[in-house]
């Protein structure tokens, strides 16, 4: 049994491109494991992989790590990009306040335990980002050794501060994912809030027409006139009794469509009707009765974003426009400087203005073609923004000035998040640049942070066991602390202070620790997605300052 183990260790070192794929697949393996409720997630799954190769003297690259760590902090910046200025002109003092305090506390913990356990450099690091399981201030701290932002203490080596970075959160993360996972559900109980109630008061307070114009609420129906009183009514009356407005009619009679407006209604045309869904219960089924519709494949509907360009629509308004009338198509939204803009038919459009409308492809497309540009999500990528924002961003990271000795900059982790926010906010504004495919997003914030953590747990693997030996029980303790403490005094602070709504302040802590897998019990727990909007709050502010805290706790 020791040949055979023996010869695979010799194969895999031997084969270390294999390795790096085996402990990703293994990772998500042990991430899938599941306990009660909850699963470790692919993080800690690929974590524990990576400690147990790394025990076994598997490394893998600084420079393949670097690379996953671009990847990873470039496109968290670019996701919240958009939702970082929204927060900005809304609630953004009362998010970011939270956000501050939460990192703070956090911060000032980690300090503390680092000093009174007399913790060997770097591990303080290590404590801070596994107890907020922040995987950006662990990369934060990294990068500030790496760049030589920080001086190395006496005696130390970058590899060695870098290996007590990893250990410590190793020990930490765990527990950390755990303890907040298991706060966050259990609070609620204890303070006896109803976080589903909550979620759904929250709803119906501010508005359910807010949701009525969203894709999954419009409907495509259709109708037999049966009422013969619309035969009398003229279009104007028409308009005023049984239109919304916003809702694309067509008639049909015998075999073709005709134009209401010239012709009226008769008892037994079928209208078609493309609208939502509550518009069709209330209005149309009261003078028609649903009849099982003929669809051909122009009937199909799609939703895409259409950018005002053409100097003959410009300064006109929606009314002249008539997309209902003239395209056959419905209006969804209407957006400037990247802003919800409420609209009627009066509202005069503006250069850049980003229609989104739903209806025939083909006619989506004429629309574009004539209105301005046509913005799809395709699958393409922007490769060429994607490596620019990235080069762009360890250039910032570069930068820095010198205070009192000190040298003080962004580092890379700060100079990619400044690149993809301001990428990801120009998107917003104008679809047609930076196209990054959220399925690509996805790709590549997963296979970036998991590259990442894939050595983050090999180095820390070899010396893993001696930390537990001598500073496991209370480094562990310590990590708890940092991982409760801050979201006690974050609800406190947020409901007592900042008057944060009891439906949003829970997601709106697990945003301020930038932990997705909390957020996913927290939006359980109130049966409603309600709660992501206070994540995002503070998730967009929580990202910069944690990579600020974890280049900070450098110096502790």
């Amino acid at each position: 049994m020791d040949t055979i183990s023996q010869s695979l260790l010799t194969f895999l070192h031997a084969h270390l491109d294999l390795t790096f794929f085996l402990v990703l697949g293994v990772g998500y393996l042990i991430g899938n494991i599941r306990m009660g409720p909850v699963s470790l997630g692919s993080v800690a799954g690929v974590l524990f992989a990576g400690l147990i190769f790394g025990y076994f003297g598997f490394k893998i690259s600084s420079a393949a790590q670097m690379i996953g760590f671009s990847l990873f902090i470039f496109s968290v910046g670019y996701q919240a990009g958009p939702g970082f200025v929204a927060v900005l002109k809304q609630d953004g003092l009362k998010y970011f306040a939270l956000a501050v305090v939460v990192a703070t506390t956090g911060f000032l913990i980690a300090a503390l335990w680092a000093y009174f356990l007399k913790l060997p450099p770097g591990m303080s690091a290590g404590l801070l980002s596994g107890g907020l399981t922040s995987s950006p201030t662990l990369a934060a701290a990294q990068d500030a050794v790496q760049s030589g932002t920080v001086s190395l203490p006496e005696g130390w080596s970058k590899e060695q501060l870098i290996e007590n970075m990893s250990m410590g959160y190793a020990v930490t993360y765990i527990f950390g994912l755990v303890g907040l996972i298991m706060v966050i559900q259990y609070l609620p109980k204890i303070l006896g809030i109803d976080p589903a109630k909550e979620a759904a008061e929250f709803a119906s307070g501010n508005g359910e027409e807010s949701k009525a114009f969203f894709p999954e609420n419009i409907v495509l129906r259709a109708y037999r006139v049966t009422d013969p009183k619309l035969e009398s009514m003229t279009l104007d009356e028409l308009r005023e009794h049984y239109w919304d407005r916003r809702s694309v009619v067509k008639v049909k009679r015998g075999n073709s469509f005709i134009p209401v407006d010239e012709e009226g209604l008769k008892v037994g045309d079928v209208i078609v009707v493309l609208g939502p869904r509550k518009y069709v219960a209330e209005q149309i089924s009261k003078v028609a009765e649903e009849i099982a519709p003929d669809w051909t494949s122009e009937d199909v509907q799609d939703t895409a974003q259409i950018i005002v360009e053409n100097s003959d629509v410009v300064g006109h308004t929606l009314g002249e426009l008539a997309i209902h009338r003239r395209f056959g198509l419905m209006l969804m939204d209407v957006r400037r400087n990247g802003k919800h803009l409420e609209y009627d038919e009066t509202t005069v459009l503006k250069k850049n203005d980003i229609l989104t409308v739903m209806g025939p492809p083909h006619q989506i497309e004429a629309m574009g073609e004539y209105v301005g540009h046509l913005a799809r999500e395709g699958a393409e990528t922007d490769m060429i923004t994607l490596a620019f924002g990235i080069v762009v961003g360890l250039f910032i990271g570069t930068l820095s000035v010198t205070v009192g000795g000190l040298s003080i900059g962004l580092g890379s982790a700060g100079g990619l998040l400044v690149s993809g926010l301001f990428i990801g906010y120009r998107r917003s504004m104008r679809p047609t640049f930076g196209q990054l495919p959220e399925a690509t997003r996805w790709f590549l914030m997963e296979f970036g942070l998991l590259l990442f953590m894939a050595g983050v747990g090999m180095r820390a693997g070899s010396g893993i066991l001696d930390t537990i030996a001598q500073n496991g029980t209370s480094l562990i303790f310590a990590g708890i602390c940092v991982t409760v403490i801050p979201i006690l005094v974050g609800y406190f602070f947020g409901r007592k202070v900042l008057h944060i709504s009891p439906a949003l302040i829970f997601g709106a802590i697990t945003g301020a620790m930038t932990s997705g897998a909390a957020l996913s019990v927290v939006i359980k727990n109130a049966k409603s997605p309600v709660p992501a909007l206070g994540y995002t709050g503070t998730y967009a502010f929580a990202n910069v300052l944690l990579v600020i805290a974890g280049s900070l706790i450098m110096l502790f």
